[in-house]
């Protein structure tokens, strides 16, 4: 095998619009394109989301609210998930191990649904109000992580 010998496999490669060879082709004179106008014209492309002059959708619909770069999300882990995990101290590190946080860059939050069979110390990036009297009701801690 030589680098002049390469050819595509049979029938994966198909021959290109023969375009302006006379009359009889079907395609000649204008080439398929139509007389005048803008499509006409060598060279032209379309920009996305043009919609032949009329005003294009995206500037036609109102613009609403705005979106706040300091957003921070949460991760939010339910004590019904939680109470799953067998160990008496849960970290972030555990709940991404059981596949309850997906990347450790998230913050968690821990939310109320369920309950604690068990006394467990969490720690979280937050707490809801119900989750942190549900796992000190079960005789657990609700340990803050560090900032985000």
């Amino acid at each position: 095998m030589k680098l002049s010998n390469l050819k595509p496999a049979k029938g994966s490669r198909k021959a290109g619009r023969r375009v302006g060879r006379g009359p009889g082709s079907g395609r000649g004179k204008t080439s398929g394109r139509g007389h005048k106008g803008q499509l006409s014209n060598a060279g032209f492309s379309q920009k996305r989301g043009f919609e032949g002059g009329q005003m294009p959708i995206h500037r036609r619909i109102p613009k609403r609210g705005f979106t706040n770069v300091f957003r921070r999300e949460y991760s939010e882990v339910n004590l019904d998930r939680l109470d799953k995990i067998d160990k008496a101290e849960i970290g972030l590190q555990d709940l991404i191990e059981a596949g309850l946080v997906k990347k450790n860059t998230a913050g968690v939050k821990i939310l109320g649904r369920g309950l604690l069979s068990s006394a467990k110390t969490v720690t979280a990036h937050k707490f809801s109000q119900s989750a942190q009297k549900k796992i000190e009701d079960a005789g657990g801690k609700a340990v803050l992580a560090g900032k985000r």
